[in-house]
C-alpha cells in the first residue's frame, strides 16, 4: 500500500492520477480498514496531514505522512469535504497542507469521504461517550420520523434491534463520568440538552448513581422526564416503571392541581413542616419519620397532631396519610413543571427508541 501510494505521488497525468487515487480507495475498501488507517494512508497518499472527524464521536483523526500521529495544534485544513451517510453530514475529512491545494486533492477528499462512511456504516461509530447533542435529540424528539430516528441511534453505535433505555440526569458530577458509572456493562452515549443530561445505553445500572444526581429512566424521553419530576432528595433516582399509576398524576393539568383542596391547603406550610409530612408518608410511622428527621418520636407525633388539625384530616388513618402524600406529589410536580429536564426538547411521545 506505502509503495503504491509512492508510485500515485510521482506520477504526471492528471488522469492517470485520478484513475488511480479511485483504485487506491477501492482497495482499502476492499481490505476493510477502520478510521485510522484510512487517514494513515490517504495522507501517505496526499503526502500532508489528513484527518477524519465524525460529528458524534469526540475523538479527532489526524496522520502526518510518515505514518505517525500527526502534531497539535491543528493548522487550518487546505481543502475539507464533508462526510454523508443516508444523505445526512455525519462528519468530514481535510488535508492540511501547507501550500496550494494539489490538482487531486479534491478526488481524493471525495474518495476518502465515501470510504469513512462505509466504515461507520459497517462498524458504527468510536465507543466514545459524549455524542452529537443534534443526533441525541433526533433520537428522542418526537418530531423525527422513524427512518430518521433509526440513522442517528446507527451513528451513535447501537446495534440494529436492541432495546434503548432512555435517562434523563441532573448531576454535579460530569456527564461523561455519570454514564461511564451507570452504564459500565455497555454502549452509551451522552449529550447535554440544555439544563438536563440525556443518557442512551443498551442498560442503565439505577444504583451507581453518584450522589447529588437526579435520574428518571424509561423507554423513551417522556418516560424518563417524567420519572425525573418525580424524584426527591429521599428517592433520587426512579424509573418510570415503577411509578405505576402514579405517572398518571403528571397528566393532571396544573391549574387543576392547584385548584384541589388538599394541594391548595399546603401553600401555607413551612419547609419543617412539609419535610415532616414528607417523612411520615414515606416511612408511614411516628418511629420511622423520628429516625428519618433525627427528632424523637413524641416530638413528630406533636408535630403531625398540629399539622392534621390545619389539613382537616385525620393523618393517624391510611386514608388521610394517602391524601397527603397524593397532594405532596401534586405539589412538588407543580414547583417542578420548569424543572431541569422539562426543557423545549421534544418529549419523545410515546415511541420507544430501538434500534432499526
Amino acid at each position: 500500500m506505502e509503495a503504491l501510494a509512492v508510485r500515485l505521488s510521482q506520477l504526471d497525468s492528471e488522469a492517470e492520477g485520478a484513475i488511480r487515487v479511485v483504485m487506491f480507495y477501492d482497495t482499502l475498501m476492499r481490505r476493510r480498514v477502520d478510521l485510522p488507517a484510512l487517514a494513515r494512508a490517504s495522507a501517505g497518499l496526499a503526502e500532508c496531514v489528513a484527518g477524519i472527524r465524525l460529528h458524534g464521536a469526540a475523538q479527532v483523526i489526524r496522520f502526518a505522512p510518515d505514518g505517525g500521529r500527526a502534531p497539535v495544534p491543528a493548522p487550518s485544513a487546505s481543502t475539507a469535504t464533508p462526510i454523508s451517510l443516508d444523505d445526512e453530514e455525519i462528519g468530514a475529512v481535510w488535508l492540511e497542507r501547507p501550500g496550494p491545494p494539489g490538482p487531486l486533492d479534491e478526488l481524493l477528499l471525495d474518495r476518502l469521504a465515501i470510504a469513512a462512511a462505509s466504515v461507520v456504516e459497517r462498524y458504527g461509530p468510536a465507543r466514545t461517550t459524549m455524542a452529537d447533542p443534534a443526533l441525541v435529540e433526533l433520537v428522542i424528539s418526537e418530531d423525527a420520523d422513524e427512518a430518521a430516528r433509526a440513522r442517528a441511534l446507527r451513528l451513535l453505535g447501537f446495534a440494529p434491534g436492541s432495546p434503548v433505555a432512555v435517562a434523563a440526569v441532573v448531576s454535579p458530577v460530569p456527564l461523561d463520568r455519570v454514564a461511564r458509572l451507570v452504564c459500565a456493562a455497555g454502549l452509551a452515549k451522552a449529550a447535554a440538552l440544555g439544563d438536563v443530561g440525556v443518557l442512551l445505553a443498551a442498560s442503565v445500572d439505577v444504583a451507581r448513581f453518584p450522589a447529588g444526581s437526579r435520574a428518571g429512566v424509561g423507554r423513551s424521553w417522556r418516560d424518563a422526564r417524567t420519572a425525573l419530576r418525580f424524584t426527591t432528595p429521599g428517592e433520587p433516582v426512579i424509573r418510570y416503571a415503577d411509578l405505576g399509576a402514579l405517572a398518571l398524576l403528571a397528566e393532571i393539568p396544573p391549574e387543576t392541581a392547584r385548584a384541589n383542596a388538599d394541594v391548595a391547603a399546603l401553600a401555607p406550610l413551612n419547609p419543617d413542616d412539609l419535610e415532616t409530612l414528607d417523612a411520615y408518608c414515606a416511612t408511614g410511622s411516628l418511629r420511622g419519620a423520628a429516625d428519618l428527621l433525627h427528632l424523637h418520636h413524641s416530638s413528630v407525633a406533636r408535630r403531625l397532631a398540629q399539622l392534621g388539625a390545619v389539613l382537616g384530616l385525620d393523618l393517624a388513618e391510611p386514608g388521610g396519610r394517602t391524601r397527603v402524600k397524593i397532594a405532596l406529589t401534586m405539589r412538588r410536580l407543580l414547583d417542578d413543571v420548569r424543572r431541569p429536564g422539562q426543557s423545549e426538547v421534544g418529549d419523545g411521545g410515546d415511541e420507544q427508541p430501538q434500534a432499526p
